[in-house]
């Protein structure tokens, strides 16, 4: 045997390993889904061709630029203010009472299969019920007060959270649960540490859908009733015949629903920042 058959070929030596200084442990992080201004690019277009086109003071179609009259002229009054906080903070209340009465009743109700295919039928029955119809009985029961309001908006809110949480609860794998159970975990550390974590992402979606209705039914409801709110402000703007303070409140009405949107997003973003793309 030759000796060039003999020689084997050298063994590539392993990478030395990296020193520690030189690895980085980093937290999984989540951006914030917050939707980009530049969406407002169409409206803004708009609002400018609007302005442009528009001749002289419409009794229907008035300048966005009479808008800001408009605004300044309740702000002035002082009926602004108190209307704006009224209205967040029956939107705000209603949708924390929504978000947990919804999470729980979606946690029992898909936690138990007896109860889920008895009370299957009139969800879907009060999940169809306009929030409309609600309002005279609300006023019959309640009156005219904030806890009308409140209830109205809770009941046409709470389904999106409820119904999403149910359909988790109710598809989630026994795995988690049988893991759980043999740590001993008592039932309320189980609920709170391995339950509530997994259900942040269809509570957070429940809760995105339901908010642009929450806000809806409370301009509906301060419309109807005349509860003190951004409603009532458009409402009265509108039998007056005052076009530009109506199209002011609407505007203020969405910059609420844009500023409520980016909040939830980035909300949505916090909790589920140690969670992958893509989970």
């Amino acid at each position: 045997m030759s000796s060039s058959a003999s020689q084997q070929s050298p063994t590539p030596s392993p990478p030395a390993p990296l020193p520690l200084r030189a690895i980085r442990f980093r937290r999984p992080r989540r951006s914030l889904a917050i939707p980009p201004l530049r969406g407002l690019l169409p409206l803004i277009l708009l609002l400018v061709v609007w302005q442009l086109l528009s001749h002289g003071q419409s009794a229907y179609y008035p300048r966005p630029s009479l808008w800001w009259e408009g605004i300044e002229r309740e702000w002035q009054s002082g009926e602004l203010k108190p209307a704006i906080e009224a209205t967040l903070q029956s939107l705000v209340l209603a949708l924390a009472i929504s978000t947990v009465l919804g999470s729980l009743l979606g946690i029992l109700i898909g936690r138990s299969r007896p109860a889920d295919r008895a009370l299957g039928p009139f969800l879907e029955f009060c999940r169809f019920l306009p929030a409309a119809a609600v309002v005279p009985i609300a006023v019959l029961a309640v009156g005219y007060t904030e806890r009308m309001k409140v209830f109205v908006v809770v009941f046409a809110a709470i389904w999106p959270i409820l119904l999403q949480v149910r359909s988790t609860v109710r598809n989630q794998s026994p795995l988690l649960l049988d893991v759980a159970r043999s740590l001993h975990l008592s039932r309320l550390r189980i609920l709170w540490q391995v339950m509530l974590p997994s259900l942040v992402p269809s509570i957070m979606l429940g809760l995105r859908v339901a908010a642009p209705i929450a806000l809806v039914v409370v301009l509906l409801v301060e419309i109807v009733t005349q509860v003190p709110g951004l409603g009532s402000l458009i409402s009265t703007a509108q039998r007056t015949f005052d076009a530009a303070t109506a199209y002011g409140m609407l505007a203020i009405v969405g910059v609420i629903g844009i500023a409520l949107n980016a909040l939830l997003a980035a909300l949505e973003g916090w909790l589920l920042r140690y969670r992958p793309d893509g989970s």
